[in-house]
């Protein structure tokens, strides 16, 4: 295992000199552990720790590199680099030795150190035959209760790795939940976003609430809410296969900035209380953006109205206009609920064929134009005339600038 292994790891894959780098120094945590795994990742993010000048060594390679610069916490000495397509973090050892450090890790298999001055590898808790089982196991519960979001982590790093949890080490995040409380809910965000994302996390996140991991968090879930998780991905790959382009709509951000995904919005929606109000305080509570927030309240309110049969033009032209860029998420919510493919099926055709004036709108004229032939001053009124042509133009009413001005002088004069 080790030849590979360290051919992986070899500085020449690094962004930066070995030389730059003092002995002894140790490559620790998760780029270790994938490497151990065979698994290649598209961003290099290494992690190293160093006996001194932890902040001071960063400091050198940034500034000789022209790279990215962040300290990280200046108490603990520890300090980033930033590479085009790669980080690098250095830390100050913790404790008198690398292998006191080791001890002070979370799980065992994040607790395997290589020295890239030697090519060895360090592993005294034997985190690589807990790799090799595929088992995630504590190093010992006073380090999980040392940092509470350990406990959450668990289940993140299961799901991801495709690791099963010790039993001895699930017994004790059981024990030590109610320490959750005390993790900055921004924390506790970030780790249920990489559940969240995909299906693998689905039954991990369900875990989690059995085991009262989330019960702080989503005061209102019940078990059959986490459930429900398990149905909007189902939805998702109903709907994906036979509209491929709304599956691609699913795995996008909410935005650039935003890294939930759209079907991440459809199962927050699942674990938030129903009622919107109620829903958004939690989410501002666990410290989602206003993006995300709204996302989730939006699909809240209208995945019960997504049955076209029932639906006249105008009612789905307003639809359109609410949902907006959640309607993806909306209509996979509404089906994870039970409402027919075969009732939201016209409503997902509209959506994705770009020429459907009811769910993309072209305005025949433009507000100025007719304030400029009507003789009207800015007002709300403007809105509503223009809402009502767009109206008039889906239902086959007007289809030209002049019978717009022509319709919407009717409504003002009547």
């Amino acid at each position: 295992m080790h030849p590979s292994v360290t051919s992986t790891l070899a500085p020449e894959t690094w962004p930066f000199s070995l030389e730059l780098l003092p002995k002894p120094a140790y490559m620790v945590g998760g780029a270790v552990r994938d490497a151990i795994l065979n698994r290649t990742r598209e961003y290099l993010d290494l992690d190293f720790v160093l006996s001194s000048n932890a902040v001071e060594v960063a400091r050198q390679i940034a500034r000789h590199y022209k790279a990215g610069f962040v300290l990280l916490d200046s108490e603990r000495q520890i300090a980033r680099v930033v590479f085009p397509g790669a980080t690098a973090d250095f830390a100050l050892q913790e404790g008198n030795s690398l292998e006191a450090d080791l001890h002070r890790r979370d799980f065992t298999v994040n607790a395997i150190a290589y020295n890239p001055h030697t090519q060895e590898i360090i592993d005294p808790l034997k985190g690589c035959a807990d790799i090799e089982n595929h088992l995630l196991r504590m190093v010992s519960p006073a380090n999980l209760e040392d940092d509470p979001l350990r406990l959450l982590r668990a289940y993140r790093q299961a799901s991801q790795l495709n690791f099963r949890i010790e039993e001895s080490t699930q017994a004790a995040i059981r024990a030590l939940t109610p320490y959750l409380v005390k993790v900055a809910p921004e924390r506790v965000r970030v780790e249920l976003g990489y559940m969240l994302a995909s299906s693998y996390g689905t039954p991990w996140l369900i875990d989690a609430g059995k085991d009262g991991l989330l019960a702080h968090f989503f005061k209102d879930a019940t078990l059959e809410s986490f459930r429900q998780l398990t149905a909007v991905d189902n939805a998702s790959d109903r709907l994906t296969q036979i509209w491929p382009q709304l599956g691609e709509e699913l795995q996008k951000f909410v935005r650039d900035t935003v890294k939930t995904t759209w079907l991440g919005i459809a199962k927050l929606a699942c674990l938030v209380n129903q009622n919107p109000e109620l829903a958004e305080i939690e989410l501002q509570e666990l410290s989602y953006s206003r993006a995300e927030i709204k996302a989730v309240i939006t699909a809240l309110k209208l995945f019960v109205q997504l049955n076209a049969s029932s639906m006249s033009l105008r009612e789905q032209y307003f639809l359109f206009q609410e949902a907006g860029f959640v309607f993806p998420t909306t209509a996979v919510l509404a089906v994870a609920h039970g409402i027919s493919i075969e009732a939201v099926a016209p409503l997902i055709n509209r959506y994705l064929n770009p020429d459907d004036l009811v769910a993309h709108p072209v305005p025949l004229v433009s507000g100025k134009e007719l304030m400029s032939a009507l003789q009207i001053p800015a007002s709300p009124l403007v809105g509503k005339l223009l809402t009502e042509i767009a109206i008039a133009q889906i239902e086959g009413k007007v289809s030209t600038a002049a019978e717009a001005i022509e319709f919407a002088a009717q409504i003002v004069n009547s």
